[in-house]
């Protein structure tokens, strides 16, 4: 079989909102490592490619986004913008993703942005560390500051004159939060409810064949708590980090899903049939059939990789979960009604799906090292998995994971797993985190190096200082090398890369600067630099001739 890699990367350069014709992610696939032959002039461009000249950043510990040669950024959105006249930008932005209206017009269009998480010191200005009991001192108004600021924001950008712009009062331009109410796609009620009161945690995402955004909640756990179980099956309730339980008594499992947003009328669903876990991304393929399969993983210590297969075309409902056995290479059906030691433990299949994770350790399915973002890479057609790190089984740096397919064919049931490359200061890189392929294939890392730990002569993570995005390249004399082609502020993240559909622009987040900060008079970051001196999580668009040469395979007929 032939892996069409102009088709996914006709997808991933032409999807818009005009037009809802994305083709096929993919119409047949295999495992073909050599890059399709070139035709006519277009070896001339391949060469033109070969010949891109990175340099890499040293490590730096700076206060400021830097990047290399050839790049530029400018800030798009902060925190607090005003996006129109009732809502404001979310804080703590991650995952984004942009779709223009227009096929022709890439420079016109939306972009979601995810909101993971607050610090309450500068959200609703309530400092824990002050108080021996804090939930004593909390507000309902201070809460209810923090569940604006969570969820995610669809904002309609231009770019003009070189500079992308919010369309600030658009009709598009709207607020998912924690209070907004978004059913289930369930028929059975989860704890009475078949639509529950907001989204909280949303990490990373993805992108729909039919052109709507997938937003994940990951440590949903710190905003309402969690259900525990005993050896007995009693349940029990762990408490949440930030307390919001205290004020409002939403059940720990209406959080934990998958969330479809529409960017047309912010229409949004949760879906029950992806599991329930601590989701960092959901990345879809769409078979020649139209039906799809959907690979996600579960962001934690010792948990586990998952794929869904859906049985109906365009459904994310109808269909099975799988949880990965790397070690003998299988997937494992999380089905109630065909897994007998599953109806031993759950009711049926809705508990199995709440509770997830318990279902995979049942299976046997293997502990992965804290599996974050997945990509399917568009030379091979291989699946890429971070897994950012595990301190307690004393992986320190990370890697990233491959798994091929059986045949090349999404919805086999076998496959091989293997390591693609590991972190470490061999490769000069430690924590991947978010992945993202140009439209040339090179493949873009960001790492995700704790700000507790960064920096620290007692961490073994001291020698790459700030948190980085980074490089593999494809072609040339340095295809395979990992090249630093910027460097976060002092305690921030880079998150969330998505190219423009011509690929002239990175849009980035940066996250959570200044995060150590004990005291808002003396932060520990300023960036990015505004008047009032605080910290702001931004979204950044990176632009320059060197992003545009990395994108050349665009202008490539395969």
């Amino acid at each position: 079989m032939e892996y069409n890699r102009r088709k996914f990367i006709s997808f991933l350069g032409k999807a818009s909102l005009g037009a809802i014709i994305a083709p096929p992610f993919l119409i047949s696939c295999g495992n073909n490592t050599t890059p399709t032959t070139l035709k006519g002039d277009s070896k001339e461009n391949l060469e033109r490619l070969k010949k891109v000249i990175l340099e890499s950043l040293p490590p730096s510990d700076k206060d400021d986004l830097l990047l290399t040669k050839g790049l530029d950024y400018h800030t798009i959105i902060k925190w607090g913008d005003k996006i129109s006249n009732e809502d404001t930008f979310g804080y703590n932005n991650d995952f984004t993703c942009f779709l223009p209206f227009h096929e022709k017009n890439p420079k016109d269009g939306l972009l979601w942005v995810n909101h993971e998480y607050i610090n309450p010191l500068f959200v609703s200005n309530f400092d824990f560390k002050k108080h021996e009991n804090p939930f004593q001192h909390r507000t309902i108004e201070q809460v209810d500051k923090e569940m604006y600021n969570v969820g995610g924001t669809i904002v309609r950008i231009k770019e003009e004159n070189g500079k992308w712009k919010i369309v600030e009062n658009d009709s598009h331009n709207r607020r998912i939060t924690a209070k907004t109410q978004i059913p289930l796609n369930w028929d059975t009620p989860i704890k009475e409810k078949s639509t529950v009161i907001g989204t909280n945690s949303n990490c990373s995402g993805g992108i729909t064949p039919w052109n709507t955004f997938l937003t994940c909640e990951e440590n949903y756990d710190g905003f309402f708590g969690e259900t525990e179980y005993d050896k007995n099956n009693i349940a029990t309730h762990r408490p949440s980090k930030y307390g919001w339980e205290k004020f409002y008594q939403y059940p720990p499992e209406h959080y934990g899903w998958v969330v479809e947003i529409n960017p047309k009328d912010g229409n949004a669903q949760k879906h029950v049939a992806l599991g329930r876990f601590a989701h960092e991304c959901c990345t879809l393929y769409e078979l020649a059939d139209k039906r799809v399969v959907a690979y996600t993983g579960d962001d934690s210590n010792s948990e586990h990789l998952y794929k869904f297969i859906s049985s109906k075309p365009s459904s994310l409902k109808e269909g099975t979960l799988y949880v990965a056995d790397t070690i003998n290479g299988k997937w494992l059906p999380l089905d109630w009604e065909n897994q007998p030691i599953l109806k031993a433990t759950f009711k049926n299949q809705t508990e199995v799906l709440i509770r997830t994770r318990e279902a995979a350790k049942l299976l046997g399915a293997t502990e992965l090292n804290r599996p974050e973002d997945i990509e399917i890479d568009p030379i091979t057609g291989n699946i890429f998995i971070s897994l950012t790190n595990n301190k307690d089984k004393n992986d320190f740096h990370g890697s990233i994971l491959k798994i091929e397919e059986k045949n090349g064919a999404f919805d086999a049931l076998t496959f091989k797993a293997s390591t693609y490359i590991a972190g470490g200061e061999k490769n000069g890189f430690s924590c991947p985190d978010n992945l993202a392929f140009d439209l040339s294939g090179n493949l873009w890392i960001t790492s995700d190096m704790s700000g507790n730990a960064m920096n620290r002569e007692d961490k073994p993570y001291i020698s790459f200082k700030n948190n980085s995005l980074f490089v593999i390249q494809r072609y040339g004399k340095d295809a395979g090398k990992v090249i630093r082609v910027a460097s976060a502020p002092k305690d921030a993240e880079l998150t969330g890369p998505w190219f423009s559909p011509d690929g002239k622009t990175l849009f980035l987040s940066v996250q959570h600067p200044g995060e150590q900060t004990k005291d808002k008079n003396n932060p520990t970051s300023k960036w990015p630099f505004d008047e009032d001196n605080i910290p702001k999580p931004a979204v950044v668009a990176i632009t320059g001739d060197l992003i545009e040469k990395m994108n050349l395979l665009n202008q490539i007929e395969v």
